[in-house]
């Protein structure tokens, strides 16, 4: 039975893996070397220009120890040498030898054949599935860290999340209508069919795959003037500073395209969102009642003056 817990299946999966391929083995896929030993004459051999030992460290993450060890089998064996850099005469770098490059080929030439071997029994459809789920292993632990919120642009499908939405939360929150998503659809569609990526753009905010929030700036009315719409922040977000920093993404933008003022329209009952405009710089300038998406309602337009 597989286990469950993620890092007894990781340790699982390491253990069948270095089983597999010969990792733990005194000599590594036919070589005479271990696959420590491998590693480092494969990074030196794809330094034409030679490689210091430091930086050699960092990229096979070893020992100063045990790669000075190493290093020594390798230059006694006349694989190796080193000389004073080119760029600092200060510094030691390390080349192959021309015995060197013959080992590195022969080797090359082994490994790709115990690969091949490896993978023989395996049909095209095996073959395929294997090299996809290596590279979903390599994008997921390569991946931003878990629970990061980046913020990036529109993709299909994103534009149809915000009207969806907004007409979801604000219909659960605040109790109002169908006409407000109309009124985000409208928005949405005008951006997508009228967009100039110079001057307009719109943020979607996501975490682990998650759409968490979303931000748009277009061109307003008068001359200069950029306007910011459906700014949304999921209630699983909220107490994030998301719609701080969501807000801020459109302040340097326009600042960027040469907007001499930002405007938006809102409601006076959206406390929240109210507090992120004004922390941001933006001044209430306008007020009156507004029964357009919802009765009882005050919409209000507030400002920011950029210059």
């Amino acid at each position: 039975m597989l286990p469950t817990d993620p890092v007894a299946a990781v340790r699982r999966f390491n253990r069948f893996y270095t089983r597999q391929i010969g990792a733990l083995d005194e000599a590594h896929l036919g070589s005479p070397y271990t696959l420590a030993e491998m590693r480092v004459l494969y990074e030196v051999a794809q330094a034409p220009d030679g490689i210091a030992p430091k930086a050699l460290a960092a990229r096979t993450g070893m020992d100063a120890g045990y790669l000075s060890r190493v290093l020594k089998r390798f230059e006694g064996e006349g694989l190796f040498k080193r000389q004073p850099s080119p760029d600092d005469g200060r510094s030691v770098s390390v080349w192959l030898t021309s015995d060197g490059i013959r080992a590195y080929n022969g080797w090359l030439a082994s490994a790709q054949g115990a690969v091949e071997g490896m993978l023989a029994a395996l049909s095209g459809a095996q073959k395929s599935c294997l090299t996809k789920a290596m590279a979903e292993i390599e994008g997921l632990l390569e991946a931003p860290p878990a629970g990061e919120v980046i913020l990036r642009g529109h993709r299909p499908g994103d534009i149809g999340w915000v009207v969806h939405r907004h007409g979801a939360l604000y219909a659960r929150e605040y109790g109002w209508d169908e006409r407000f998503e109309a009124v985000v659809a409208k928005i949405a569609s005008d951006f997508i069919l009228n967009l100039d990526p110079a001057r307009e753009c719109c943020w979607i905010a996501e975490r682990d795959g998650e759409i968490l929030g979303s931000i748009f700036l277009v061109k307003g009315e008068a001359p200069g003037q950029a306007k910011l719409r459906l700014l949304l922040i999921e209630p699983a977000a909220r107490g994030l500073g998301l719609g701080q920093r969501l807000v801020a993404e459109c302040v340097a933008f326009a600042r960027a395209a040469g907007y001499t003022e930002i405007t938006l329209w809102t409601q006076s009952i959206l406390s929240a969102a109210r507090a992120v405009y004004a922390k941001a710089g933006f001044e209430l300038v306008d007020s009156w009642p507004d029964d357009s998406v919802a009765k009882g309602l005050n919409s209000e337009t507030w400002v920011l003056r950029l210059s």
